[in-house]
């Protein structure tokens, strides 16, 4: 049997009684990775020599996991995906990391990633694009593509990642699995190279509801070396999944959901929209009220060119420290300034350069009312719109994307139409008012999986999760590993 298709509980289960040990959990796990990496490119590093943990009351406790590249681990190569950081060894330790590592986890690899979080795709880290374990000829989305890629492959039951606009709940989609941000501040983001800080979230992604609880539960806590984080200790994630979600009051916006406000949709686009609408009669017949609301289409379709606005000005901001003089490989040149610059024309990819010159555009002194605080004043609109029916509903759902993962042959991988950007994006506004979001399989279109979403009220992590895990026991998706249909 393959250990590492099981879940967290389970392995701890097997640990605890000596039916298997730490050590196999790791060889498995490590030949999985090698595996994995021959097929999908998931991996910037693989530990193969990691070693075995003594076995606790923990539950994570001598099981391995995998860590997202822009999470600080002390000792072990850290590129941040990026050919400017692709030697760097940090001397610490991401909290969020750490604190797994304390609970007795075992990394065993780096998890590629879209370069420094920026992009949705998987294709532009500096290791080469990372497949999708369904399908080879098709993305993984991103940026946490090589961690959605080897949790739905089975390397291991949970690897971390990051999300600044859907980077945890889209590639966790697209590869038929478990995907959650807590609300911001929840997970400590020290440790974390920062990509956009007002809406950069750490999250976990695994097979299983539960199973994504287990980990935010050892992975969150206030922490002095971040100031935006704060004390979770009275919520216990894993406690409170019950189950029973019967009088929850959901609501999906119209506006996003009716397949009839789009112009000769796919065949895709449709048969995901009729899934969807299908799991929220399922959810109705358990008892549940969910309700079609409407929110005006031009704040919607402001929603991705406030989160491009905002994310490319905090992200210049961010790493106007990657100079090639503090660290990364040195730069040519006869003064400091052509160093800087053959540095970073050489270590940065051409989307990152479009993102920092956007993000320069925006913060210039003359250009700041009309672009970066005009985006700012629609992030407190869309926010607002939101918190208002937080106030009336326990979360809202909504399905994830236009269909299944987008095949890598396409030329426009980072290009949004007008006619589906909302739906593709919509996501983000989790990140504008660092909701607790999640996203769970809710079926399959042509052998590809496809998802659905939910997102609460800030701090109401809890029960955002439980709604999750009702609504994982009515499908028959959880736990899944990837099968190649191709």
């Amino acid at each position: 049997m393959k250990y590492m298709n099981l879940s967290i509980e389970e392995l701890h289960e097997l640990l605890k009684n000596g039916e298997v040990t730490s050590k196999e959990l790791i060889e498995e796990s490590l030949k999985l990775s090698h595996e994995v990496q021959e097929k999908y490119n998931a991996f910037v590093t693989i530990l193969d020599d990691a070693k075995e943990m003594p076995i606790t009351d923990n539950v994570l406790s001598g099981i391995p996991f995998g860590v997202k590249d822009n999470y600080s681990t002390k000792g072990v190569l850290s590129t941040g995906s990026s050919n400017t950081l692709k030697n760097y060894v940090p001397f610490f330790d991401a909290t969020a990391y750490e604190k797994l590592k304390n609970a007795g986890a075992i990394m065993v690899n780096k998890t590629v990633m879209d370069e420094f979080g920026m992009g949705g795709t998987g294709t532009t880290g500096h290791t080469g694009i990372v497949r999708n374990p369904w399908d080879r000829a098709r993305m993984c989305a991103g940026s946490s593509a090589g961690s959605a890629c080897a949790v739905a492959a089975g390397v291991y039951p949970y690897a971390t990642g990051s999300d600044t606009g859907d980077s945890i709940r889209k590639p966790a989609a697209y590869c038929g699995i478990v995907g959650y941000k807590p609300t911001y501040g929840m997970i400590s983001r020290y440790g974390l190279f920062p990509f956009a800080s007002s809406l950069d979230h750490l999250g976990v992604l695994t097979r299983s509801v539960k199973d994504a609880a287990i980990v935010v539960d050892n992975m969150k806590g206030i922490d002095k070396k971040d100031m935006t984080s704060w004390d979770s200790s009275e919520i216990n994630l894993t406690k409170s999944l019950t189950g029973n979600i019967k009088g929850k009051k959901l609501c999906y916006i119209k506006e996003i959901c009716d397949i009839n406000n789009y112009n000769n949709p796919s065949e895709e686009l449709t048969k995901h929209l009729e899934n969807f609408m299908d799991k929220i009669e399922l959810i109705r017949k358990n008892g549940v009220q969910v309700d079609e609301v409407s929110i005006d289409q031009t704040l919607l379709n402001a929603i991705a060119s406030t989160y491009v606005i905002i994310s490319c000005a905090e992200a210049t901001s961010n790493m106007a420290n990657l100079t090639g003089l503090i660290f990364g490989p040195r730069g040519e040149g006869d003064n400091y300034i052509d160093m800087i610059k053959d540095y970073r024309t050489k270590g940065f990819s051409p989307l990152i350069k479009r993102r920092f010159v956007i993000g320069s555009y925006v913060l210039q002194k003359e250009n700041q009312e009309r672009y970066f605080k005009n985006a700012q004043r629609v992030r407190r609109l869309l926010v607002d719109e939101w918190k208002k029916l937080f106030k009336e509903y326990d979360a809202v759902i909504l399905p994830v994307g236009t269909g299944v993962a987008k095949k890598l042959e396409t030329d426009s991988l980072d290009i949004l139409t007008e006619e589906t950007k909302v739906l593709e994006e919509h996501l983000q506004v989790g990140n504008f008012g660092g909701f607790p979001s999640i996203t769970i399989p809710d079926g399959f279109i042509d052998g590809m999986p496809v998802a659905l979403n939910i997102t609460g009220n800030c701090k109401m992590d809890a029960n955002v999760l439980n709604i999750a895990y009702g609504i994982e026991s009515l499908m028959n998706y959880k736990n899944q590993v990837a099968k190649e249909v191709k």
